[in-house]
Protein backbone atom coordinates (compact mmCIF):
# COMPACT_ATOMS: atom_id res chain seq x y z
CA UNK A 1 0.00 0.00 0.00
CA UNK A 2 1.61 3.14 -1.38
CA UNK A 3 1.13 6.75 1.35
CA UNK A 4 -1.55 9.13 0.32
CA UNK A 5 -1.11 12.65 1.89
CA UNK A 6 -3.77 13.16 4.92
CA UNK A 7 -5.56 16.61 3.36
CA UNK A 8 -5.99 13.76 -0.41
CA UNK A 9 -8.55 11.80 1.65
CA UNK A 10 -9.96 13.96 3.75
CA UNK A 11 -10.74 15.68 0.46
CA UNK A 12 -12.11 12.36 -1.35
CA UNK A 13 -13.94 11.35 1.85
CA UNK A 14 -15.71 14.66 3.35
CA UNK A 15 -14.80 17.41 1.47
CA UNK A 16 -16.46 15.95 -1.99
CA UNK A 17 -19.23 15.52 -0.18
CA UNK A 18 -19.51 18.67 1.93
CA UNK A 19 -19.26 21.33 -1.26
CA UNK A 20 -21.46 18.78 -3.46
CA UNK A 21 -24.12 19.47 -0.68
CA UNK A 22 -23.79 22.91 -0.22
CA UNK A 23 -23.81 24.06 -4.20
CA UNK A 24 -26.23 20.94 -4.95
CA UNK A 25 -23.68 19.48 -8.09
CA UNK A 26 -25.92 16.75 -10.08
CA UNK A 27 -22.04 14.88 -10.66
CA UNK A 28 -19.14 14.19 -8.59
CA UNK A 29 -17.03 15.77 -11.78
CA UNK A 30 -18.40 18.95 -11.13
CA UNK A 31 -16.99 19.72 -7.54
CA UNK A 32 -14.28 22.02 -7.49
CA UNK A 33 -11.11 20.77 -6.96
CA UNK A 34 -7.12 21.93 -5.80
CA UNK A 35 -4.90 21.28 -9.59
CA UNK A 36 -1.77 22.84 -8.43
CA UNK A 37 -0.08 25.41 -5.96
CA UNK A 38 2.84 27.79 -7.27
CA UNK A 39 5.52 28.89 -4.94
CA UNK A 40 7.28 32.38 -6.23
CA UNK A 41 9.64 35.00 -4.78
CA UNK A 42 10.92 37.71 -6.90
CA UNK A 43 14.47 38.27 -6.25
CA UNK A 44 15.54 42.10 -7.03
CA UNK A 45 18.85 42.17 -5.78
CA UNK A 46 20.04 39.07 -7.93
CA UNK A 47 20.76 41.77 -10.89
CA UNK A 48 23.46 43.36 -8.54
CA UNK A 49 24.66 39.73 -7.06
CA UNK A 50 24.10 36.86 -8.87
CA UNK A 51 24.37 33.98 -4.94
CA UNK A 52 21.13 35.70 -4.30
CA UNK A 53 19.24 33.40 -6.32
CA UNK A 54 21.15 30.26 -5.20
CA UNK A 55 19.99 31.11 -1.95
CA UNK A 56 16.67 31.71 -3.18
CA UNK A 57 16.33 28.23 -4.91
CA UNK A 58 17.45 26.10 -2.00
CA UNK A 59 15.44 27.97 0.61
CA UNK A 60 12.01 26.87 -2.16
CA UNK A 61 13.36 23.71 -2.29
CA UNK A 62 14.01 22.87 0.97
CA UNK A 63 10.40 24.28 2.15
CA UNK A 64 8.38 22.91 -0.81
CA UNK A 65 10.27 19.59 -1.04
CA UNK A 66 10.66 19.89 -4.90
CA UNK A 67 14.22 21.65 -6.49
CA UNK A 68 12.83 25.57 -7.37
CA UNK A 69 13.54 27.12 -11.06
CA UNK A 70 14.94 30.42 -11.63
CA UNK A 71 12.64 32.60 -13.78
CA UNK A 72 13.88 34.93 -16.10
CA UNK A 73 13.33 38.35 -17.39
CA UNK A 74 11.54 38.96 -20.62
CA UNK A 75 12.63 42.67 -21.32
CA UNK A 76 15.65 45.52 -20.80
CA UNK A 77 14.81 47.65 -17.80
CA UNK A 78 17.41 50.50 -18.47
CA UNK A 79 16.33 51.65 -14.56
CA UNK A 80 16.83 48.24 -12.47
CA UNK A 81 19.96 47.97 -14.83
CA UNK A 82 18.13 45.02 -16.11
CA UNK A 83 18.58 42.73 -19.03
CA UNK A 84 16.42 40.68 -21.17
CA UNK A 85 17.47 36.98 -20.11
CA UNK A 86 18.71 37.36 -16.74
CA UNK A 87 17.47 35.69 -13.79
CA UNK A 88 15.08 37.50 -11.63
CA UNK A 89 12.81 35.21 -9.52
CA UNK A 90 12.54 31.55 -8.85
CA UNK A 91 9.18 29.22 -8.82
CA UNK A 92 7.66 25.77 -7.94
CA UNK A 93 5.24 24.35 -9.14
CA UNK A 94 3.38 21.99 -6.80
CA UNK A 95 1.00 19.10 -8.09
CA UNK A 96 -0.72 15.81 -6.63
CA UNK A 97 0.97 14.53 -3.23
CA UNK A 98 3.56 17.21 -3.04
CA UNK A 99 0.67 19.73 -3.30
CA UNK A 100 -1.26 17.91 -0.32
CA UNK A 101 2.11 17.44 1.63
CA UNK A 102 3.13 21.69 1.47
CA UNK A 103 -0.62 22.57 2.36
CA UNK A 104 -0.79 20.65 4.88
CA UNK A 105 2.61 21.66 6.13
CA UNK A 106 1.60 25.59 5.28
CA UNK A 107 -2.10 25.42 7.34
CA UNK A 108 -1.04 22.87 10.45
CA UNK A 109 2.44 24.44 11.23
CA UNK A 110 3.47 27.80 8.89
CA UNK A 111 0.74 29.75 9.87
CA UNK A 112 0.53 29.60 13.29
CA UNK A 113 4.01 30.69 12.92
CA UNK A 114 3.02 34.15 11.71
CA UNK A 115 3.46 37.05 13.93
CA UNK A 116 -0.05 38.28 15.03
CA UNK A 117 -2.39 36.05 12.91
CA UNK A 118 -5.98 36.51 12.89
CA UNK A 119 -6.52 34.83 10.01
CA UNK A 120 -5.99 35.37 5.75
CA UNK A 121 -7.31 37.98 3.68
CA UNK A 122 -10.48 36.79 1.83
CA UNK A 123 -9.78 39.45 -0.99
CA UNK A 124 -7.16 37.71 -3.09
CA UNK A 125 -9.36 35.92 -5.20
CA UNK A 126 -9.20 36.33 -8.96
CA UNK A 127 -12.82 36.11 -10.58
CA UNK A 128 -12.05 32.89 -12.08
CA UNK A 129 -11.68 30.59 -8.68
CA UNK A 130 -8.06 30.73 -8.20
CA UNK A 131 -6.73 32.51 -4.28
CA UNK A 132 -2.98 34.87 -4.38
CA UNK A 133 -1.74 34.86 -0.77
CA UNK A 134 1.27 36.90 -0.28
CA UNK A 135 3.81 35.85 2.81
CA UNK A 136 6.02 38.58 4.39
CA UNK A 137 8.68 36.25 5.57
CA UNK A 138 10.40 32.87 4.61
CA UNK A 139 10.87 31.99 8.63
CA UNK A 140 7.66 31.09 9.11
CA UNK A 141 8.23 27.94 7.23
CA UNK A 142 9.93 25.00 10.04
CA UNK A 143 12.60 23.85 6.83
CA UNK A 144 14.09 27.01 7.32
CA UNK A 145 17.07 27.71 9.40
CA UNK A 146 17.11 31.37 10.86
CA UNK A 147 20.89 31.33 11.64
CA UNK A 148 21.17 30.48 7.76
CA UNK A 149 18.96 33.49 6.31
CA UNK A 150 20.84 36.18 4.75
CA UNK A 151 18.00 38.30 4.48
CA UNK A 152 14.04 38.05 5.16
CA UNK A 153 12.07 38.05 2.40
CA UNK A 154 8.56 37.42 1.40
CA UNK A 155 7.00 34.83 -1.02
CA UNK A 156 3.56 34.54 -3.18
CA UNK A 157 1.52 31.23 -2.82
CA UNK A 158 -1.24 30.56 -5.88
CA UNK A 159 -4.21 28.12 -5.05
CA UNK A 160 -4.97 27.14 -8.98
CA UNK A 161 -8.31 25.55 -8.51
CA UNK A 162 -10.97 24.02 -10.79
CA UNK A 163 -13.52 25.97 -9.40
CA UNK A 164 -16.26 28.35 -11.33
CA UNK A 165 -16.47 31.40 -9.31
CA UNK A 166 -14.49 32.49 -6.62
CA UNK A 167 -17.50 31.86 -3.58
CA UNK A 168 -17.07 27.96 -4.69
CA UNK A 169 -13.52 28.26 -4.58
CA UNK A 170 -13.07 30.11 -0.92
CA UNK A 171 -15.79 27.09 0.00
CA UNK A 172 -13.18 24.85 -1.22
CA UNK A 173 -10.37 26.27 0.60
CA UNK A 174 -12.20 26.36 3.72
CA UNK A 175 -12.82 22.87 3.71
CA UNK A 176 -9.29 21.71 2.86
CA UNK A 177 -8.35 24.21 6.09
CA UNK A 178 -7.38 27.59 4.89
CA UNK A 179 -8.08 29.72 7.77
CA UNK A 180 -10.18 32.77 6.34
CA UNK A 181 -10.20 36.19 8.69
CA UNK A 182 -14.21 36.88 9.53
CA UNK A 183 -15.92 39.73 8.25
Amino acid sequence: MSYVPRLKTEYNERVIAALKEEFSYGNIMEVPKLTKIVVSRGVGGAVADKKLIDHAIDELTAITGQKAVSTISKKDVANFKLRKGMPIGVKVTLRGERMYEFLDRFITSALPRVRDFNGIKATGFDGRGNYNLGVTEQIIFPEIDIDKVNKIAGMDITFVTTANTDKEAKSLLVELGLPFKKN
